[in-house]
């Protein structure tokens, strides 16, 4: 079975595309333990992101396809046009590559590495990563650690919490003169969070499912931020002018129709709505109200890529490092396996020395002479260990003259030992 990556992302397919195919945190665990249970899928691994959906599997690829279009229920000549599919070589390349930020919306940011661990994390509680992909992503983060470190690819790069700021601050130049909600309290809200915290809004609230997690963020911000439950959404959201949402929601939480009733009572003050979920957490129609100013992570790429030219240098090097390490781990699987073959010539070279051992044992306690005994036991140990090889030459060297060359080349025969 083959190693393949099977997947779309932001250069390949819309949000609106990806959501469908998306697998939110809450469903991950039980859609692995479905995968790993396909026939022909003997390791798998699901990467999904706000900006990629990829599955790694050591397998079957179009079994995988098939569950992926029949988990989701969406027919497959809906999403093949945007659909890659890497084997081998491209796949491990693809792996150190997404690693290191290099196949990022952000040019070398660091978060997708973070994201990656967490999906094998889950991949191994769910026993659906075994021998091949540990082997995999071990030496992916070890190199993608090692490339990080002795290059700038990550240097200079506008984050995706960066730039939500940045994409406000065209709508409403004040940001300290703002009321700022936060939806959800997951690691990207997190971020975005801390960098509007920066700039002093008037007000920060972060808005969540359970009040205790949003209550942990608000302690970590410093800045007088208050922790609402998610059910006081409807009541409260006329009164922010910044809204940012990311929860892991298969579901809008924000429709149309609440935008609508909050921009009445906002009077014509507008909103800036930032969707930052996949699947979407704002629904697309509400866009199209007046005063309603809703961007999603695609509408982003114009900001993050800022600076985008200062990086490339520093890319082509860690593309140098990438090929590099892939090389390095081609080689080590290539050794790796041959490691049954040397095991199973050992343990039957093992085995026949036993025999002969024990042959000469019984000698000895018969009371046939020691040198004797020892001549017999090098002669039988020799023919026994040569038995194989011989009768191979005998029987194929005529059709097979690469076997007389492999031959003289693992017991070091030269021709001065071929002429004798």
């Amino acid at each position: 079975m083959s190693l393949t990556v099977i997947g779309l992302n932001h250069q390949t397919a819309p949000v609106s595309v990806r959501e469908r195919l998306a697998f939110p945190a809450a469903v991950l665990s039980e859609a692995l333990c479905s995968l790993g249970c396909q026939t022909n899928i003997a390791e798998a691994m699901i990467l999904s992101t706000c900006n990629r959906t990829e599955i790694y599997c050591i397998g079957d690829a179009d079994a995988a396809i098939q569950w992926l279009a029949s988990y989701h229920q969406l027919p497959f000549t809906e999403f093949a046009p945007y659909l890659y599919r890497l084997h081998d070589v491209q796949a491990i390349q693809h792996a150190f590559r997404v690693a290191c930020g290099l196949d990022s919306m952000v040019l070398g940011e660091p978060q997708i590495l973070g994201q990656l661990k967490e999906a094998v994390r889950i991949a191994r509680c769910q026993h659906t990563l075994h021998q091949h992909l540990n082997a995999l992503f071990e030496k992916t983060f070890a190199a993608a650690k090692e490339i990080r470190n002795e290059s700038a690819v990550g240097e200079n790069s506008v984050s995706m919490a960066a730039a939500a700021v940045k994409m406000a601050a065209q709508i409403f130049p004040d940001i300290a003169a703002l009321n700022v909600l936060m939806v959800g309290a997951g690691e990207m809200i997190e971020l975005v969070a801390t960098y509007f915290a920066a700039e002093h809004p008037q007000r920060l609230t972060v808005l969540n499912r359970t009040l205790t997690r949003a209550q942990e963020l608000c302690s970590k911000l410093n800045n007088g931020a208050n922790a609402r439950i998610l059910t006081d959404l409807p009541d409260i959201l006329p009164e922010y002018d910044v809204v940012v949402s990311s929860t892991a929601s298969p579901f809008p939480v924000i429709g149309k129709g609440l935008v609508e009733r909050a921009l009445k009572l906002r009077r014509g003050m507008p909103v800036f709505l930032l969707d930052l979920a996949v699947p979407r957490d704002i629904e697309t129609e509400a866009g199209e109200l007046n005063d309603a100013y809703l961007y999603t992570v695609d509408d982003m790429v114009s900001i993050v890529q800022h600076g985008q030219a200062a990086r490339q240098q520093a890319a082509a090097a860690a593309e140098k490092m990438v090929a590099s390490k892939v090389a390095e781990f081609i080689a080590w699987q290539q050794t790796r396996s041959s490691v049954p073959l040397i095991c199973a010539l050992r343990s039957q070279g093992e085995e026949q020395r036993c025999k002969v051992v024990a042959k000469a044992m019984r000698r000895l306690r018969n009371g046939t002479a020691v040198e004797e005994v020892l001549q017999r036991l090098s002669h039988e140990l020799t023919n026994t260990l040569l038995h194989a090889p011989t009768r191979a030459l005998n029987k194929d060297s005529q059709q097979h003259p690469e076997l007389a060359k492999a031959i003289s080349l693992i017991y070091h025969l030269n021709d001065s030992h071929l002429q004798q």
